[in-house]
């Protein structure tokens, strides 16, 4: 399952409301750290179909971002019901990232 886009606009329909956890990557298009990222973000999709993995740019979409204080990108933050409940910041490792977001 590849890793989908969400906006401001559907942030809560996409993610909040999800019926199962939601990992949300906060990231922005010129953000090295961010494109680095992301085959990781994309290989642990493909892997686990029991959670959602999605990514909003924080440049399009700066109210979620504002909304859950992102200020350095990437930030990776799992949902479940709604809520955020694990969170890391930076270009981790696989094994760190998976750790840190209970995966």
């Amino acid at each position: 399952m590849a890793v989908g886009e969400v906006t401001d606009a559907n942030f809560e329909g996409e993610v909040l409301k999800s019926d199962k956890p939601v990992i949300v990557d906060f990231w922005a298009p010129w953000c090295a750290p961010c494109r680095r990222i992301s085959p990781i973000l994309e290989e642990m999709s493909e892997s686990r179909s029991d959670v959602r993995f999605v990514k909003i740019n924080v440049d399009d979409n700066p109210s979620t971002a504002m909304n859950y204080g992102i200020s350095s990108i990437p930030t990776i933050v799992r949902f479940e019901e709604g809520q955020e409940t694990q969170k890391a910041v930076g270009a981790l490792p696989k094994n760190q990232l998976s750790s840190q977001l209970g995966l």
